[in-house]
């Protein structure tokens, strides 16, 4: 009998870590607010050895998307496993003071990793090195601590770990609440950060002006993807010194898309399009899906983070989430489309859902007369361009993909990313039969999102809620002049 109970044990160690000590650690390495603007994904003008090195040893994705062009109902969304929109997470900042509890069988995922064993910490320095912003942005509460901890000395000592350590760039120097009192709000690490970007050899985004101030912007944009770079180097250097990097699995990727003025908040690609890469250790065996160098083309939603990441740690996913499970023998049936949403961000009311395939990227405008010029304080203040571009626009200076950003959105839009990665060319009315066909499967996948998932877009927040955040972000940034005129 003894020995068939030794067998027994064996057995389910074997199949399962859960309870044989044999659980990996998990670290999730976040970039803040860029897109795929790595050298292994083909951007010039930046140096990022660190990550280009997890990518040759690990897995690149190509088409993975936010579910929101901002932080918060991004980060709602991943942590949890369910879209913002299901759960009324999907307006930015909400929730922060009210007695808002997520729905019922929705956790932060932290929690059901906590309760299999796990110490789960938001990393900020290693030594005197910051190397997170320990940024919590959540649109709930009330839940109870998120993570265990903050320390990574504690990483040593309570494996297994789950970490997730939210790196500076890209950021503004914005969180003095000084930033209305200052002509330019600085980047974070812009002193140090590596100058390979320069006004001179960077070529904008063909949305942009031809401008010194725009050149000058992307440059640091650019150059705090190289800053991420370092930053990265500095966890890989502390987790081999510290014999954790052979049972460590990394998943390294973005919040959203790119912090530029046609990025963050808005629904193109340049605000949703994030980096993926995941790394496993030698001495852990890897999934089928994993191989060195591979690079993986299929459509992902970041919100999969959430269920692949309990599949890791050897949990199922609980009844209902919507986020899938990507790795293993037995992962969900893969994603034929990506969506999103943008609802308020602070105190701007623009809603918008989109739509990715393979090819094709299909945006819905639900706020007509909305568009690049509505009023943002924070992006007036801190993103040079759109002060320039209104200028330049109000003076006939634009022409061509710049000028046509300055209009009001249309209500559908519609783009061959294949053809036209800016995405400056809206083809909703063309009549080529393969741009009518994918407008029509879109449409109904679009239909069918909001419907299943039961979007809440649609119910209004109350008036005086948003008119606290327009005092807010007027306190923070103030007000430009051309809205104090009206």
């Amino acid at each position: 009998m003894k020995m068939y109970q030794t067998i027994f044990s064996i057995l389910i160690c074997h199949f399962t870590f859960i309870y044989c000590g044999d659980k990996p650690n998990i670290l999730w390495i976040v970039g803040e607010n860029f897109s795929n603007d790595l050298a292994c994904y083909g951007q010039a003008n930046v140096k990022t050895p660190n990550l280009d090195k997890l990518a040759r040893e690990g897995v690149r994705y190509t088409k993975v998307y936010a579910t929101s062009p901002v932080c918060a109902p991004s980060r709602s969304a991943y942590i949890t496993g369910w879209y913002a929109t299901t759960t009324d997470m999907h307006h930015m900042r909400s929730h922060r003071d009210d007695d808002f509890r997520l729905p019922a069988g929705v956790r932060p995922i932290t929690h059901m990793l906590k309760d299999e064993g796990y110490y789960t910490a938001n990393i900020t320095n290693i030594g005197k090195r910051v190397v997170g912003t320990g940024k919590l942005d959540f649109n709930f509460v009330n839940e109870g601590p998120v993570f265990d901890g903050k320390d990574w000395d504690q990483l040593k000592l309570k494996e297994p770990f789950f970490a997730q350590i939210n790196l500076p760039e890209a950021e503004y120097d914005i969180y003095d609440r000084k930033s209305a009192e200052k002509s330019r709000v600085k980047w974070v690490g812009e002193s140090w950060h590596p100058k390979i970007a320069t006004p001179q050899n960077v070529t904008p985004p063909p949305y942009y002006p031809d401008h010194k101030t725009t050149k000058e912007e992307w440059a640091r944009y650019l150059n705090s993807i190289s800053g991420t770079d370092v930053r990265v180097g500095w966890i890989l250097e502390e987790l081999k010194k510290d014999k954790l990097l052979d049972n460590t699995i990394i998943i390294f990727f973005a919040d959203n898309g790119r912090l530029d003025a046609r990025g963050i908040h808005w629904c193109w690609d340049s605000g949703l399009h994030v980096p993926m890469i995941i790394w496993y250790p030698k001495g852990i065996e890897a999934p089928q899906q994993i191989a060195p160098g591979r690079v993986d083309d299929q459509v992902y939603s970041l919100l999969d983070i959430a269920a692949t990441t309990l599949w890791i740690a050897g949990i199922p996913k609980p009844f209902g989430m919507q986020s899938r499970v990507f790795l293993g023998s037995n992962s969900d049936s893969p994603r034929s489309y990506a969506f999103a949403a943008r609802d308020r961000i602070d105190e701007t009311q623009v809603r918008l859902r989109s739509v990715h395939d393979n090819r094709y990227h299909y945006i819905r405008n639900f706020t007509p007369g909305a568009g690049f010029q509505t009023l943002n304080r924070y992006k007036e203040k801190c993103f040079l361009v759109k002060p320039l571009m209104r200028d330049l626009y109000a003076e006939g200076k634009l022409s061509g993909p710049p000028a046509d950003l300055m209009k009001p959105f249309p209500n559908e839009m519609l783009y061959d990313t294949y053809s036209d990665p800016h995405e400056i060319n809206n083809i909703v009315d063309s009549k080529n039969q393969e741009h009518q066909a994918a407008l029509n499967r879109l449409r109904a996948a679009l239909d069918t999102w909001m419907v299943s998932t039961n979007d809440r877009g649609h119910i209004p927040e109350p008036q005086e809620l948003v008119d606290e955040f327009s005092k807010e972000m007027h306190d923070w940034f103030g007000t430009p002049d051309w809205v104090q005129e009206k």
